[in-house]
């Protein structure tokens, strides 16, 4: 994006900036997954940020490959990613780029923001060896679902979990 993007009345500023979450950026990344339906009644969007995710950025931010993105634009955190590295022994031992806790502030939606999130995530995959990028997605998302198909991305696999 160069320039001034507008779309749906939104407007862009400039390129988004791209850097690595600090300890300062957690609430501003705490309150962007709990303004939807789903983080809504998964976090915790109290004022002060809870000694679980001081204790999860710690790690996060320990871990080389591990990467907990902010999008800045304008000189305010618009955008959240989590990549994920994840070295494979199977597929000729290549890399594999989880995608996830992608969100965009709610005053910023529809303005291609998204798009330019995963080009930038998808270069961080490759400029790491990767050989894929994956995610996974609730399925109460079907506009994340169009989304995701628009970008290319395939549902090839059936995810199970199990709540422990």
């Amino acid at each position: 994006m160069v320039g001034n993007e507008e779309s749906e009345g939104i407007i862009l500023m400039g390129e988004p900036r791209y850097r690595r979450a600090t300890a300062a950026d957690q609430r501003a990344i705490v309150a962007m997954l709990s303004d939807d339906v789903l983080g809504a009644s998964r976090e915790n969007a109290l004022p002060a940020v809870d000694d679980c995710y001081q204790d999860a950025f710690a790690e996060i931010d320990a871990d080389p490959n591990q990467f907990l993105c902010v999008v800045e634009n304008e000189q305010q955190i618009v955008g959240t990613l989590h990549l994920t590295f994840i070295p494979g022994f199977s597929r000729n031992g290549t890399k594999r780029g989880q995608i996830e806790a992608v969100r965009i502030a709610s005053d910023r939606r529809g303005g291609k923001l998204g798009e330019a999130m995963f080009a930038w995530a998808i270069s961080e995959c490759r400029a790491r060896r990767g050989s894929f990028a994956q995610l996974t997605t609730d399925k109460a998302r079907p506009d994340a679902h169009r989304f995701y198909d628009r970008l290319g991305f395939e549902p090839t696999h059936i995810g199970y979990k199990l709540k422990i």
